[in-house]
């Protein structure tokens, strides 16, 4: 499972950029989607590698994130009540390492929404040009992602 976030802004960019981003469902910045490891989603996330940081998400990360920064239809906050009644798993602890180990997908929950809309990170991102190997916030980051979306909570 990969987190993605938008960390640039689309303003004069290209038009199949924002298009890959329109279906990463990533409109705003520091907007986070997670999404499996397919060929075709990690071709997406290729073609828009100079707009987001990515990298591979653990369980617990993403359990903060749903607990956090989850909504549901009418933002609401995502709860262990409302993940009881609505699936077969017992809370968002369940969900988190269910969707870690790729058995089930966020959308397969009903009302929940698939964007989390995070916090800029604590203490800035570094500089929004250069790649995270060149010191700075862009492209892949790999196990480093958690750290990131740590600070983004």
């Amino acid at each position: 499972m990969y987190a993605v976030v938008q960390v640039r802004g689309v303003v004069n960019t290209r038009r199949d950029i924002k298009d890959t981003l329109k279906m990463l469902r990533l409109h705003h910045i520091n907007h986070c989607v997670l999404v499996s490891d397919t060929p075709e989603n990690l071709g997406m996330i290729r073609k828009v590698k100079d707009y987001v940081a990515y990298g591979e998400v653990d369980a617990v990360t993403i359990e903060t994130l749903l607990s956090t920064r989850g909504r549901i239809i009418g933002d609401a906050a995502l709860t262990d009540e409302y993940i009881k009644t609505n699936s077969t798993y017992n809370g968002i602890a369940e969900l988190a390492q269910a969707l870690a180990s790729g058995e089930t997908r966020l959308r397969d929950i009903p009302g929940l929404k698939p964007v989390l809309r995070l916090h800029p990170p604590r203490k800035g991102y570094r500089t929004t040009k250069r790649t995270f190997v060149q010191g700075g916030a862009l492209g892949y980051y790999g196990q480093e992602i958690n750290t990131l979306l740590h600070k983004m909570r």
